[in-house]
């Protein structure tokens, strides 16, 4: 059983339930479930109502919230990926905090068009609670997403406050 250091008892399995129960009374989300499983936790997935998850208008009907976390042997935080994903436009914005590109820090926001990386920028690193940096990110996914800019059906994200 792994434990991580300064965050009390969890594990990717109680992190993934509390995560799973945050979501699912999180206003907007739906259908909130494990993947691959329940008794086998890998990520929780939420579809949204990106009107009502973002409190306000919003240019896609349907959106899903991918959010996984994970603990790497010999790094004393968390890893995660926190993805907003639109599957009708093929769009993925996400926060990602891992070691993928390093020369943009411990973590990036990262915009995905077509399942090809388009824009990526430095975020601000976040050495809290994993259930505070979830929080910190799905409010942040509203001037995100505000700031992604369309031009001839490709979307870019020209800057990101770190």
């Amino acid at each position: 059983m792994i434990f991580l250091a300064g965050r009390d008892r969890y594990t990717q399995r109680t992190l993934l339930r509390d995560v799973h129960d945050r979501l699912t009374n999180q206003a907007g989300c739906e259908d909130v479930r494990y993947r691959p499983s329940r008794r086998r936790p890998r990520y929780v997935t939420a579809d949204v109502d990106p009107t009502t998850f973002l409190s306000n208008s919003y240019g896609a009907a349907t959106a899903r919230l991918e959010i996984r976390f994970w603990y790497p042997a010999g790094v004393d935080h968390e890893y995660y990926r926190i993805n907003w994903i639109e599957p009708e436009r093929n769009l993925m914005l996400g926060f990602h905090q891992d070691a993928d590109h390093p020369d943009l820090g411990p973590c990036h926001i990262q915009l995905n068009h077509e399942d090809t990386p388009v824009d990526r920028h430095s975020a601000s690193f976040l050495d809290v609670h994993p259930l505070a940096a979830l929080d910190n990110r799905l409010q942040q996914f509203s001037s995100a997403l505000a700031a992604i800019r369309w031009e001839n059906e490709t979307p870019s994200l020209p800057s990101w406050p770190a």
